[in-house]
């Protein structure tokens, strides 16, 4: 048994060092996000559905800002300059975050509380490195 101490500790050193090189990040490096967008589902008349992933993300609050500007990005698409939040349903499930969102899309500034100008969130997002489409 003592003859094999060695050889396990080798072992397990080549492992740690494997390990080490199989892609971890060090301990304060950006994360690497993986974001992913199917088309905007017309709901009928001004309402639209937006599915989204990501992957690598920290929190809920990050897949609501990635929907928010592909809402941004699809309404500046379709010309339009305005959209407001209907509402979000957000979950994670093995490190991908997905959010499904409805929201409403206009010319004009629509009332409510939870508006969205999208020249103004497409420029956000792209100071933030966050996709609109």
């Amino acid at each position: 048994m003592a003859d094999a101490m060695p050889i396990l500790m080798s072992v397990a050193a080549m492992l740690f060092v494997l390990s080490a090189c199989a892609g971890g990040t060090e301990p304060g490096a950006p994360v690497k996000r993986e974001y992913s967008s199917n088309a905007p589902l017309g709901l009928g008349g001004d309402l639209y559905g937006f599915f989204v992933t990501l992957k690598g993300a920290q929190g809920a609050a990050e897949i609501e800002d990635y929907v928010g500007c592909v809402v941004a990005g699809y309404t500046l698409e379709k010309k339009y300059g305005f959209a407001r939040h209907v509402r979000t349903k957000v979950k994670e499930e093995g490190g991908v975050w997905t959010a499904d969102a409805v929201y409403t899309i206009s010319p004009s500034l629509p009332r409510g509380l939870r508006t969205m100008d999208a020249e103004v969130t497409a420029a956000d997002c792209a100071v933030r490195g966050i996709p609109t489409v």
